[in-house]
């Protein structure tokens, strides 16, 4: 089967080539590990990981819930159920394995995506109504259709012809409506609208499957909470909280005692926040939507008069800051200009300034991103030890993650303490991930780094 590789424009990729190669000692190696880099992040991980609310239930009660759940969706689809079980280091965590890729048949309708809907059926989901770009005039509810993705963006909505452009096959699944219900009804109907039975990838479809006991999230992300660590009773900041999976998840750790302010610019992303705590019954958290640029620094000592928020207020916050995403998986084409890759380290650094005057003395930073690149990262953490003495890098528990990448400014005990989670550790001849579980290295790009403060 062949093997694609993420499709990065010419100028964003010799500079992501070129940041590897100036940073590593054996640079002979770079060019093969970007190149098997580059065909990790067009699949998707091997693993789903599942976060589970552990406040009414034991996680061996949830694990044998989902177990049920899962057979009859697999049963109805006709593949046979999956393997899954508990994280043997992580108390909240279920993990399903995957399946592909396989062959798949072309049917002799064809059904129209975009990327985004793509990448999101590589990793188990059905497809809604609202995502069918194109289909042929004469398909009916009930047939059998392939499902193809415009990897170049030009189909239009309602296209009725087969795609002729860059494609990606990505399954074959069963229509639930005809074309003309998709297209010309008014309003038009709403729900699945291609039904996958025949995925490239075959993973668990987690729409409405008990969202009060579990939420899907990618493995890294969990485990930023946990390096986190939040207790009860403690002041938490979740800085830039969307979508809101680490928001519940430190609420959940707290045992819901304590103080939780999650902040996040879009009104619609926060109501999502708001309507997950709400079905987790977690109570302790305040949604703010705002950009977090915009709240005020008050004197210390004092309470929240919102946007104004008192210096040295938090024992704990967790900065998820906006980045390039150059690390989420699946991806096929990435139309990342230069510029806009380039204009990300000096934004996140707006974030770290407030996020350093917000941090109590004695109290935890952690910092992460999604992303691959050596800026937004390592050298992001070597500027934050450079700008503000006050910070110092600490261990990380769990680890589950590879070290820090080789990066001037770092020290081999620096490099220690961060962790990478890193697509294409595997290569990498200095054996960081050795001995890693492969449940824990198949995952998104991810880093985190986490720091104390100190008085100055």
């Amino acid at each position: 089967m062949e093997r694609r590789k993420v499709e990065f424009k010419d100028d964003v990729r010799g500079y992501l080539e070129a940041t590897f190669v100036n940073e590593a000692q054996n640079k002979e190696e770079c060019g093969s590990y970007f190149d098997v880099l580059q065909e990790r992040l067009a699949s998707p991980p091997m693993f789903t990981t599942l976060r589970l609310n552990t406040t009414k239930h034991s996680a061996e009660e949830i694990h044998a819930i989902i177990n049920q759940e899962l057979q009859k969706v697999y049963t109805d689809r006709k593949w046979d159920p999956p393997q899954s079980f508990l994280h043997p280091e992580l108390d909240d965590v279920l993990v399903i394995e995957n399946r592909g890729p396989r062959p798949i048949k072309k049917m002799e309708k064809e059904v129209i995506i975009d990327q985004s809907c793509g990448m999101a059926v590589m990793r188990g989901a059905d497809i809604f109504v609202q995502g069918i770009l194109g289909a042929p005039t004469n398909m009916m509810s009930g047939d059998l259709v392939s499902v193809v993705v415009d990897l170049d963006g030009r189909v239009l909505k309602g296209d009725t012809q087969p795609l002729s452009g860059p494609r990606l096959h990505v399954g074959n699944g069963v229509a639930k409506f005809d074309r003309d219900a998709i297209f010309k009804s008014q309003p038009p109907p709403s729900g699945v609208g291609i039904l996958m039975t025949e995925p490239l990838y075959e993973a668990p479809c987690l729409s409405d499957l008990r969202p009060d006991l579990i939420m899907a999230q990618n493995l890294p992300s969990i485990v930023c909470t946990h390096v986190l660590d939040p207790k009860p009773g403690e002041r938490i900041l979740d800085m830039c909280a969307a979508p809101g999976g680490k928001t519940t998840h430190i609420a959940s750790r707290m045992q819901n005692k304590g103080e939780v302010i999650a902040i996040d610019r879009s009104d619609v992303k926060v109501e999502k926040i708001r309507s997950n705590l709400e079905r987790w019954a977690l109570t302790c958290v305040t949604c703010h939507a705002c950009d977090a640029l915009k709240v005020t620094v008050g004197q210390r000592g004092g309470d929240i008069n919102f946007p104004e928020i008192p210096a040295e207020y938090f024992d704990r916050i967790l900065l998820d800051v906006p980045c390039s995403a150059l690390g989420q998986r699946p991806s096929i084409k990435n139309a990342m200009t230069l510029n806009s890759l380039k204009s990300y380290p000096g934004y996140q650094r707006k974030f770290i300034r407030k996020a350093v005057q917000l941090l109590r003395p004695g109290g935890v930073l952690v910092y992460s991103t999604c992303t691959i690149t050596m800026e937004e990262n390592e050298k992001q953490a070597v500027w934050m030890l450079e700008n503000f003495p006050e910070l110092i890098l600490i261990a990380q528990h769990p680890h589950l993650g590879s070290r820090g990448r080789q990066c001037r400014g770092l020290s081999d005990d620096q490099r220690q303490v961060l962790q990478m989670f890193d697509p294409a550790c595997d290569i990498s001849r200095d054996g960081s991930c050795d001995k890693m579980a492969v449940y824990n290295r198949d995952t998104i790009g991810f880093f985190i780094a986490k720091f104390t403060k100190i008085k100055k």
